[in-house]
């Protein structure tokens, strides 16, 4: 009999006993999110103390639900990154399927948004409200990235509350390897959404 498990249920132990997933602490694996990132301009900087300032007043105001963050705080994000241009196509809730026939168990959720370039899986999104930790969104990112159905390319992710971001990167070809990058918060002083800002150009600029 065939079990189904809702992504959301997923955590990293099972994917490491059933996928043989692996983290990997070298940095020469995900350098796309360290090294040659593109500068942002003025103009970015401040859409994006905006975007910072807008978010803030909405967490005064809880429970901050998913369709917010998205609106205030990814649209802007992915729109000056360039993901909303070709070569792009965006979709959101994106049903995925990720079976393991000889346990008889089969994995379902749904993406929050996926950009994709060509049929490619290129960058996963996937939000949760504000008071969720990026802990609970990495392993349902994971299992998301596992079906991805071009397995000869690497993929990247992306979590965030909307206060915190972190990058994912995967690749499966021999054995599946991930790599995860610093944590970004609106918490500091500094709004380190320039940054998060710089990573999404960067990727932008390789996958297409």
């Amino acid at each position: 009999m065939v079990q189904f498990i809702q992504a959301q249920n997923v955590g990293i132990a099972y994917l490491e006993e059933r996928f043989g997933l692996q983290q990997t602490e070298d940095e020469s694996f995900f350098p796309e999110w360290l090294d040659n990132l593109p500068e942002i301009t003025d103009l970015e900087r401040q859409y994006l103390n905006r975007v910072k300032a807008n978010y803030l007043r909405l967490v005064k105001h809880p429970p901050i639900l998913e369709n917010a963050v998205k609106m205030v705080v990814l649209s802007p994000l992915l729109d000056l990154a360039g993901f909303y241009d070709d070569p792009f196509y965006f979709a959101t809730e994106e049903s995925i399927e990720l079976a393991l026939e000889d346990q008889g168990e089969i994995i379902r959720g749904r993406i929050d948004i996926l950009v994709i370039q060509e049929q490619f899986w290129l960058l996963v999104i996937e939000s949760k409200r504000a008071s969720f930790s990026l802990l609970e969104a990495i392993p349902q990112a994971l299992t998301y990235m596992l079906a991805n159905p071009h397995p000869e390319n690497p993929m990247f992710g992306c979590v965030t509350s909307g206060e915190d971001f972190q990058f994912i990167k995967l690749i499966k070809q021999d054995k599946p390897e991930y790599a995860l990058s610093d944590k970004f918060t609106l918490s500091k002083r500094e709004n380190e959404l320039y940054t998060v800002l710089s990573i999404l150009k960067n990727l932008s600029k390789i996958l297409s």
